[in-house]
């Protein structure tokens, strides 16, 4: 073993000595979904029904992490609303005093199955919007009615008296409609509303020409959402994330990696976060492992974990404690160095990469979608 190999694993060593328990879990049920939205941060090669987690399986790994200290878990997807066992995961939590936050895109859903949900223990729903013009709704999602159906579904869960937020991933195709959305969000008395960028991993990545809006755009809408979220200050929480190919500094990854979430895709594999399975690093999976001895000594959770892997110029950034370094799925995908620094960041040497990125995607009509469909890779 040489030195470097040596301090290498004193640091990794270290890192997992310094890690407490998860606060939250991300639980990809499946990745099927009824919709085919291009910018979806699944990876490319979906998996099928066949090769998900039993609900054994689930339960397990759900009781091993009220155990680890998982306060609440997001039962995602794909469209988590097509296993069949839903409401029993949620019983199984509940009933162990985890909060429960159901991500859906809705279209399966009736109000029959939201208040079994309800009754169940559920604790929040979030339901994605693609666009509130019901042409566009229908093109990204690929699926005809869309927004009809999800707004009969936003009531349904007001009706059943479960707290809404309301999900608005934010591209070229739908972001002059900003104002609109948040005047939806207000007649459907939804609690919070997220306008998000879509984040370029997975589906999104291969779309990204037809889905990034050009800087200009992005300022004007900035704009409306800062008068917003004042206006409407303890009426209705806004949450705006805004495309890393226009920051000065980039956001915290996970607020810190592998330091309060924990991710299990839909065949088991757990991870950092839910787009880490882009990085060159081996996984365990839930099945073979105990949850928590994958949390603490994993050897993904602790390559990047603390502050001591980090090269210049974030080892020596004041803001290392603030933002983590960055994303490492985007350094990695934009440079080929999983450590270095994000190219969102300023100060890092590759961030002319993002503006050369972005000049690329926005300097043209934007080109036809590829759906995301499994078996489409």
């Amino acid at each position: 073993m040489d030195g470097s190999t040596t301090i290498e694993t004193i640091e990794r060593v270290s890192a997992a000595a310094s890690a407490g328990p998860p606060l939250g879990m991300l639980a990809e049920l499946t990745h099927r979904c009824p919709l085919q939205c291009p910018y979806c941060s699944n990876p490319i090669h979906l998996l099928k029904a066949a090769e998900e987690l039993d609900t054994t399986t689930w339960l397990s790994a759900f009781s091993q992490a009220a155990e680890l200290g998982v306060l609440q878990v997001h039962l995602s997807g794909g469209e988590p609303t097509l296993r069949q066992d839903l409401e029993e995961f949620v019983s199984a939590l509940a009933s162990r005093g985890v909060y429960t936050n159901l991500i859906t895109a809705g279209v399966t859903l009736t109000a029959e199955r939201i208040k079994r949900l309800a009754d169940c223990g559920l604790d929040h729903i979030q339901l994605s919007l693609q666009a509130i013009d019901p042409e566009i709704s229908d093109k990204i999602g690929n699926y005809k009615q869309s927004l009809e159906r999800k707004l009969t579904v936003a009531r349904w869960i007001r009706e059943a008296g479960l707290p809404l937020t309301l999900n608005a991933p934010t591209h070229r195709h739908n972001i002059r409609q900003t104002r609109a959305v948040i005047e939806l969000a207000l007649n459907l008395e939804a609690d919070r509303l997220e306008i998000a960028h879509v984040q370029y991993y997975g589906w999104a990545a291969r779309n990204r020409a037809a889905l990034l809006p050009d800087y200009e755009t992005v300022l004007d809408e900035a704009a409306i959402v800062g008068e917003a979220k004042e206006r409407l200050k303890g009426v209705l929480n806004i949450d705006y994330v805004t495309p890393d190919y226009y920051a000065q500094f980039p956001k915290p990854c996970m607020g810190g990696w592998a330091k309060d979430v924990i991710t299990i895709k839909p065949e088991g594999k757990v991870l950092p976060c839910h787009a880490a399975e882009s990085l060159p690093l081996a996984f365990d999976n839930v099945r073979d492992k105990p949850l928590a001895a994958i949390w603490y000594g994993g050897e993904a959770f602790n390559r990047f974990r603390g502050l001591e892997w980090m090269k210049e110029p974030c080892r020596s950034c004041p803001r290392k404690d603030i933002d983590f370094g960055g994303c490492r799925c985007q350094a990695f995908a934009l440079t080929g160095d999983a450590e270095a620094a994000d190219p969102a960041c300023s100060l890092s040497p590759h961030h002319h990469l993002m503006a050369e990125v972005a000049k690329s995607a926005t300097a043209s009509a934007p080109p036809p979608f590829v759906y995301r469909r499994i078996g489409q890779a």
